[in-house]
C-alpha cells in the first residue's frame, strides 16, 4: 500500500493537505507543527476513532485532544494505492458519532468499495490489527519499546511455526478459557453468581441484625427530637410574643410622630394664612427672574457698545469752517491764485513794453542832441526827460502793483498753512471726508445707544410696576421665602399624610401573641429558631419513616431460620464449582506452556534480523542480541562476556535497538504496509543517524517510508 496524500480537520489542521510520495518520504517541521497530529490522523482514519475512550488525569482521549480547534466537524481523506487500485477512503462526523461516517471508493470513478467499511478498513489495506500496527510499522519516540501484545503474538507465531497455522491451540485455549468463564467471568459466571447468592444470604442476615440495632438507635434519637421540638416551638412562641411588644411601641411611636407632624403643619398653615397664594408668589417670582434676566441682558449689550469715537482734530485754518465751505473756499483761492498770477505776468508785459519804448526814446534823443542845434538839442532833452519821467512813473506803478499782489498772494496762502497750491483743494477734500466719517460712526452709536435706552426705560417701568417701587433684589428676596413657607407647609402635608399612613399600617400589621407556655432559656435568632425546627420536625419525620421502613424490611427478609439452611447450600454448590475451576485452570497452564513453547521456535527469527539491523545501526558494535517471551531485548558488545538488558544501555542506544526489533517486526507483519516514523531518530549521533537513513532508503526499495522530524539531519544525509 502507497499513500499519495492525506487531507485533514483534525486538531490543528484545518483543511491542510499532506503529498506523498512512493520511498522515502522525510517531513521535517518544528515542534507543535502537527507532525505527531499527522500520525494520529493516519491510525485513526485506518481503524476508526474509539469514542468510548475517556480521558485520564495524566492522557487525555483522542476524540477530546484531537477535536479541531476551529470547531469544525472532524473529517479527513487519504488517497492511496492499494494492490495496484487508486482508491479514496474518507471519514467524517455526522451528529454525535465523532469521525464515525466511512466511505471508500475508487478514486478515478467514485465506485464504492464494498469490501472495505469503518471496521475493516485498517486490517484490510495493512494486513494487520490495530495493536500489531502500532507495535510494528508505527514508529513513535514516546513508545519505541515493542510490548507483548495477544494479537501480535498470533500474528508471528503463524508466520514462524507451520504446526500451528490452523489456530488449533488457541482454539483450545479459547475452549478452555470459555469453560473458566463460564465458571467465574465477572458476575455473569456460575460460581460468581453462587458467590453474590452467598453474599446476598450473608447480606440479609446482617441486614436483621443492624435493621434491629438501628431501630433502636432511632427510637431514642425520636424522643429527643420530640424534646427538642417542644423546646423550640416554645422558644417560637417567646419570640413570637417579643415581636408582638415591638410591633406596640412601633405603633406607640408612629402616633407620637403623627402628632409632631400635625402640630407642624399647623403652624405652617398659620405663618401661611396671610400670604398671597402660592400661585400668585410662584408667579410674581417667575416675572421678576425673568426681568432680571432682560435686565442682566440689556447690561451685557450696554458693555458690547462700540465706544463714542474719537472726533478728529481740526486744523487752525478750518476752525470756522465746515467742511463744504471749506472745499469751496479752496476752489476759490485755487482759482483766485491763477487769476493774479495772469494779471501779473500781464502788467509785466505792458511795464516792460513801455519801458522799452521810452528806453528807445531816450536813445534817440541822444542821438539826436548830438547832430541838430540847439533848439532841437532842447527839444531831445525834453523828450529824454519825459520819456525818463515816464520810465520813473511806470516803475512807481509797477512797484505799487508788486506789492498789491503780494499782499493778496500772502493772504491766500496765510489760509492754507505750510501747503503748497496744488494740495489745497485736497486738503480741503480729506478735512471734509474725515468729518463726514467721524459724524457718520457717531450717529450709529448713538442710534445704537439710543435704542438700548429706550429699552432699557421700558423694562425700567415692567420693573417698577411689578415691585411697586421697591428694590427688585428685596422683592426676589421676600417672594422667595414666602415660597419656602408653602413649600414647607406642602412638605409638612405630605409628612402629615406618611405618618398617619404609618400609623393604620402599623396598626394593621401588629401582632398579637400569647407569652410562652413555659420560660424561655434558647438565644437563638427567629431565623435560626425556624431553621433549627424545620431541620428537627423534617428529621423527626424521616426517622418516622425509617423506622416504617426497617419494620417492613424486617418482615420482608423473611424468618432468620430460613436464611441459614439456604446459605449453607449454597456454600455446597460454591465448593464444587471451585474445584472445577481448578482443574479447568491447570489444564490451561498446560496448555500455555506448550504455546511458550512454540513461541520459542518465532523469537530466533525476529532476532536475528534485529541483532542485523542493530549491528548496523550501532557500526559493528553490538554483535549479539536475544529476544525473551515478552519481546523485551538483551545484547552484548563485543568487549562485553554477558548479555544486558536495555536498562544497561543509553537511551539513545535504547532507541536504537527498539527501532531495530521494530523495523524486523514490520518486515515480518506488515510487509505491504508503510512504515511511519514520528521523531524516532532524535537521539541517534550523527553517525547511528547515518546508519539508520542508510537502512531507511534500503527499507525504502520495498515499501513506502515517512519519516516525521523536527531537526535538519535526516533531510541532510537524505540529500548526500
Amino acid at each position: 500500500m502507497k499513500i499519495y496524500s492525506m487531507t485533514a480537520t483534525f486538531g490543528k489542521l484545518e483543511h491542510e493537505t499532506l503529498t506523498l510520495q512512493p520511498g522515502l518520504n522525510i517531513i521535517e517541521a518544528p515542534n507543535e507543527w502537527g507532525k505527531s497530529t499527522w500520525c494520529a490522523f493516519l491510525v485513526n482514519m485506518l481503524y476508526g476513532l474509539d469514542t468510548r475512550a475517556k480521558s485520564t488525569k495524566t492522557a487525555l482521549a483522542d476524540k477530546e485532544r484531537y477535536a479541531p480547534w476551529s470547531g469544525a466537524p472532524m473529517a479527513g481523506r487519504i488517497d492511496l494505492n492499494w494492490n495496484g487500485r487508486d482508491i479514496t477512503i474518507e471519514r467524517r462526523t455526522r451528529g454525535r458519532l465523532i469521525f464515525g461516517e466511512f466511505q471508500a471508493y475508487e478514486t478515478a470513478t467514485g465506485i464504492e468499495i464494498p469490501e472495505l467499511n469503518g471496521l475493516n478498513c485498517g486490517p484490510t489495506l495493512l494486513g494487520v490489527e490495530r495493536s500489531v500496527f502500532e507495535r510494528s510499522g508505527f514508529i513513535r519516540l514516546t513508545d519505541l519499546p515493542v510490548t507483548q501484545d495477544d494479537a501480535l503474538r498470533r500474528r508471528l507465531n503463524n508466520l514462524v511455526t507451520t504446526g500451528d497455522e490452523s489456530g488449533a491451540g488457541d482454539k483450545l485455549q479459547k475452549t478452555l478459557k470459555d469453560l473458566k468463564n463460564k465458571c467465574r467471568y465477572n458476575r455473569s459466571g456460575l460460581l460468581p453468581q453462587a458467590e453474590a447468592q452467598r453474599e446476598q444470604l450473608e447480606d440479609q442476615l446482617r441486614e436483621m441484625q443492624e435493621l434491629s440495632e438501628q431501630t433502636k438507635a432511632l427510637t431514642a434519637r425520636r424522643q429527643e427530637l420530640e424534646e427538642r421540638v417542644s423546646l423550640l416551638e416554645n422558644h417560637k412562641a417567646a419570640l413570637h410574643y417579643a415581636d408582638a411588644q415591638a410591633d406596640a411601641q412601633k405603633v406607640t411611636d408612629a402616633a407620637r410622630a403623627r402628632e409632631d407632624a400635625q402640630a407642624r403643619y399647623d403652624q405652617l398653615q398659620a405663618e401661611c394664612a396671610d400670604l398671597p397664594s402660592r400661585e400668585a408668589e410662584q408667579h410674581a417670582l417667575q416675572a421678576a427672574q425673568q426681568l432680571h434676566q432682560q435686565l442682566m441682558s440689556i447690561q451685557m449689550e450696554a458693555q458690547m457698545l462700540p465706544p463714542l469715537p474719537e472726533q478728529p482734530e481740526i486744523p487752525a485754518h478750518y476752525k470756522d469752517l465746515s467742511p463744504d465751505t471749506a472745499i469751496i473756499q479752496a476752489t476759490d483761492d485755487t482759482a483766485e491764485l491763477a487769476a493774479l498770477n495772469r494779471a501779473r505776468k500781464k502788467r509785466n508785459a505792458i511795464a516792460y513794453a513801455i519801458m522799452s519804448i521810452a528806453t528807445l526814446a531816450c536813445i534817440a534823443a541822444a542821438v539826436l542832441y548830438f547832430g541838430f542845434a540847439i533848439i532841437e538839442q532842447i527839444l531831445c532833452i525834453g523828450i529824454c526827460a519825459g520819456a525818463a519821467l515816464t520810465g520813473v512813473g511806470i516803475l512807481i506803478a509797477l512797484s505799487l502793483c508788486t506789492k498789491r499782489y503780494r499782499k493778496q498772494i500772502q493772504l491766500l496762502y496765510d489760509r492754507h498753512p505750510g501747503l503748497s497750491p496744488d494740495k489745497w483743494l485736497a486738503d480741503a477734500q480729506a478735512f471734509a471726508e474725515s468729518q463726514q466719517a467721524y459724524r457718520a460712526e457717531l450717529d450709529s452709536v448713538t442710534d445704537l445707544r439710543g435704542d438700548l435706552d429706550n429699552r432699557l426705560e421700558k423694562l425700567t417701568a415692567q420693573i417698577q410696576s411689578l415691585t411697586g417701587g421697591k428694590p427688585l433684589g428685596d422683592c426676589v428676596r421676600k417672594w422667595e421665602q414666602n415660597l419656602a413657607l408653602w413649600a414647607a407647609l406642602a412638605d409638612a402635608l405630605r409628612d402629615l399624610r406618611q405618618a398617619e399612613g404609618l400609623v393604620s399600617a402599623l396598626q394593621t400589621m401588629a401582632k398579637t401573641a400569647e407569652p410562652p407556655k413555659f420560660p424561655d432559656k434558647l438565644t437563638c435568632s427567629k431565623a435560626e429558631t425556624d431553621g433549627f425546627l424545620n431541620s428537627a420536625t423534617f428529621e423527626l419525620r424521616q426517622l418516622q419513616l425509617k423506622l416504617g421502613q426497617f419494620q417492613g424490611r424486617a418482615e420482608a427478609l423473611g424468618q432468620e431460620a430460613a436464611l441459614r439452611a439456604q446459605l449453607q447450600s449454597v456454600n455446597r454448590r460454591i465448593r464444587k464449582l471451585e474445584d472445577t475451576y481448578a482443574a479447568l485452570e491447570l489444564a490451561q497452564k498446560a496448555l500455555s506452556a506448550a504455546t511458550t513453547e512454540l513461541q520459542r521456535r518465532f523469537a530466533p527469527r525476529i532476532s536475528k534480523r534485529a541483532q542485523s539491523l542493530f549491528s548496523k545501526l550501532t557500526g559493528g558494535r553490538y554483535e549479539r542480541l536475544t529476544l525473551s517471551e515478552d519481546l523485551s531485548l538483551n545484547t552484548c558488545t563485543q568487549s562485553e562476556d554477558t548479555l544486558r538488558t536495555a536498562l544497561w544501555r543509553s537511551d539513545g542506544t535504547v532507541d536504537q535497538l527498539y527501532l531495530a526489533l521494530r523495523l524486523a517486526v514490520a518486515e515480518e507483519l506488515t510487509p505491504e504496509a508503510p512504515l511511519v516514523l514520528d521523531d524516532a531518530l532524535v537521539r541517534f549521533d550523527d553517525q547511528r543517524l547515518s546508519s539508520a537513513m542508510d537502512i531507511l532508503h534500503q527499507t525504502a526499495q520495498n515499501k513506502q517510508v515517512i519519516l516525521f522530524t523536527c531537526q535538519g539531519r535526516e533531510t541532510n544525509y537524505a540529500k548526500m
